[in-house]
């Protein structure tokens, strides 16, 4: 019992690096895939009907598409700072394990935790309280919002999952006679 406490321990000293390298790779999905290759969506494409009162941005428009452009790239600015925090947390967890070290699934899982939190986060606030955009505006669009909720919910599920099997390895424990570390 107390071998699995310390492992759950030593699985959470990951959680923080993971889950903000999962923030911010989420989030490079999200702005490369939904707003670059298939340019379903722009940080700012639904002002015309968004429930703050933003200036209307429309990308058919070139002005509007140089908004959505400039906050897109303030939102992949974003992103690609939580992944260098993610990088430096991680790196210091490793340099301070003493030896004992994660297997991959114990990241991994943190990571798929992350993105699901970022889906979850950005979906309720962007696309349901501020309403600046949505997956997929037009006909299905709730049904787009409430998918790409789901799916976050199911990659929060997932990684917790992933990561609460993952065994942690010591490297300083000396090697038995009956086989390798775990």
């Amino acid at each position: 019992m107390a071998e699995e406490t310390r492992a759950g321990d030593d699985r959470r000293r990951i959680a923080l690096p993971g889950v903000v390298l999962g923030i911010g790779l989420g989030g490079f999905v999200d702005g490369i895939l939904l707003h670059q290759i298939l340019q379903w969506h722009h940080m700012l494409s639904s002002t015309d009907t968004d429930n703050i009162g933003v200036r209307d941005y429309p990308v058919t428009t070139v002005p509007g598409l140089r908004m959505n452009t400039l906050w897109d790239g303030l939102f992949h600015t974003f992103t690609w700072i939580a992944v260098l925090t993610g990088i430096g947390l991680l790196y210091s967890r490793v340099t301070a394990s003493r030896g004992r070290v994660w297997r991959s699934r114990a990241l991994w899982g943190w990571v798929l935790v992350g993105w699901g939190l970022f889906n979850l986060v950005e979906g309720v606030v962007d696309h349901h309280l501020l309403g600046i955009h949505h997956v997929r505006t037009g006909p299905g669009q709730l049904a787009w919002d409430v998918g790409f909720l789901l799916f976050g919910a199911l990659l929060v599920g997932a990684g917790w999952g992933l990561q609460r099997g993952a065994p942690v390895v010591d490297l300083c424990e000396p090697r038995t006679a009956s086989g390798p570390r775990r």
